[in-house]
């Protein structure tokens, strides 16, 4: 089986994702994925008529993130028209899968110039659910509405599911604070020591004027003071009435789980921003890479998806990890850093405590609470942010994982060459 390099990896600042305060909250999302492809193409002066092809991930695949983003984004970028393009959803872990298909394209010896990667605008997310909302459409959770499935597998809100797991594990919301403290703290650090210049491109309008250049979510200001004294930000909407049965997202997770009394413990300093972003890694195969003077930085050494309870929705990762470790024939002590999206501060959280990791080696520049989620992109940013960190400190490989909604995680080990 032929190996798969990663050539480079860039991405946009991550913008607050809200109309009105966020700097990239107007812009097309497009542009966002466009901007990225442009880039990783210029960096490494790729003929694009050479790309076989471009795996992109957004979740919501609706009005402006619709219409195979991955496609008419590499047109906006001004790509070759060879360069073909498609679009997926895993929900938040479709920035990982875009990257692992990108990668079995390469390894299966079907293609050579694969580019990955992933775009969310959230601030447009945001409007479109709330429409919905008013609309009286089915929220996402509730299986699109599907009665028959919300019976076999009830799927409740995701910050629900983060309290219910935080109850159920025995996890306080002093752990959580921490948690969400100590990411503030890092990212903090990492801004300041210019740890995610290598991969942040600027973000500019139509005219080449900057539109933003660096990161506009983190609140390095974080005090344990001003965590301790939010309120949780999930206790009325667990009660919100879903349908004219009386069905709640509380009473979903009490459905498959009914002694559970969930605690409330999350709320917006615990759990990931809400932002806009893009992400693109370059992948390539080694005879390319060497024909065309390009120097890998690290190669794929092993990829893995599982399922897990939909009804929790959260806990995948811990088996996604184990999974892609057996897969690599590796353990916890052959993985330096790890990264593992900070959806909810209790995810995190539980994936340290469940394989005894040394906290030293986790999300150690921060992670989504400091740094924002934009959903379809932030694996694709995950697996960059890890690369760089693996060069900047000398070290070998890199674990990242993540949660996502139906009760799913994919993993990827990298390993720099």
């Amino acid at each position: 089986m032929a190996e798969a390099y990663i050539i480079d990896a860039v991405r946009t600042p991550r913008g607050i994702g809200k109309v009105g305060k966020g700097k990239l909250a107007e812009m097309h999302p497009q542009h966002l994925a466009a901007a990225v492809l442009k880039a990783i193409a210029e960096r490494n002066q790729l003929n694009t008529a050479e790309v076989d092809d471009i795996i992109w991930s957004t979740s919501t695949q609706r009005g402006k993130q619709g219409g195979d983003l991955g496609r008419m984004a590499a047109l906006d970028a001004g790509y070759d028209i060879k360069a073909s393009g498609t679009t997926l959803d895993r929900f938040c872990g479709g920035g990982i899968t875009a990257v692992n298909f990108a990668a079995a394209q390469i390894m299966s010896g079907m293609e050579d110039v694969v580019i990955a990667g992933g775009t969310e605008m959230m601030s447009l997310t945001a409007s479109m659910a709330a429409e919905d909302m008013a609309a009286g459409k089915p929220p996402l959770g509730m299986g699109s509405g599907n009665a028959r499935l919300a019976q076999v597998h009830p799927q409740s809100h995701q910050g629900i599911c983060g309290d219910a797991i935080a109850t159920m594990e025995g996890i306080s919301r002093e752990a959580l604070d921490a948690l969400g403290l100590e990411s503030q703290r890092r990212a903090a650090i990492a801004i300041k020591e210019g740890r995610f210049d290598k991969s942040i491109i600027p973000v500019k309008d139509d005219d080449g004027n900057v539109v933003l250049a660096k990161d506009e979510y983190p609140r390095p200001e974080t005090t344990a003071e001003g965590l301790a004294a939010l309120k949780p930000a999930f206790t009325a909407i667990a009660d919100y009435p879903l349908d004219d049965k009386g069905t709640t997202y509380r009473k979903l997770i009490n459905q498959k789980y009914p002694d559970v009394d969930i605690k409330h413990v999350h709320h917006a300093g615990n759990s990931s921003g809400v932002v806009d972003g893009a992400a693109a890694v370059l992948l390539t195969s080694k005879a390319y890479a060497d024909a065309h003077g390009l120097k890998p930085r690290a190669k794929i050494v092993a990829m893995a998806n599982i399922g897990d309870d939909p009804t929790l929705m959260l806990n995948a990762p811990v088996p996604a990890a184990k999974k892609v470790l057996a897969k690599a024939g590796l353990t916890k002590d052959d993985i330096d850093l790890w990264e593992i999206n900070e959806a909810f501060a209790v995810v995190t959280e539980k994936f340290i405590r469940d394989l005894d990791l040394d906290r030293d080696k986790v999300n150690v520049n921060g992670g989504s609470i400091a740094l924002g989620h934009p959903i379809g992109a932030t694996g694709a940013i995950l697996i960059g942010t890890v690369l760089d960190e693996l060069e900047r400190r000398g070290l070998k490989r890199g674990l990242v994982t993540m949660c996502a909604a139906g009760g799913m995680a994919p993993a990827i080990i990298i390993e720099r060459v």
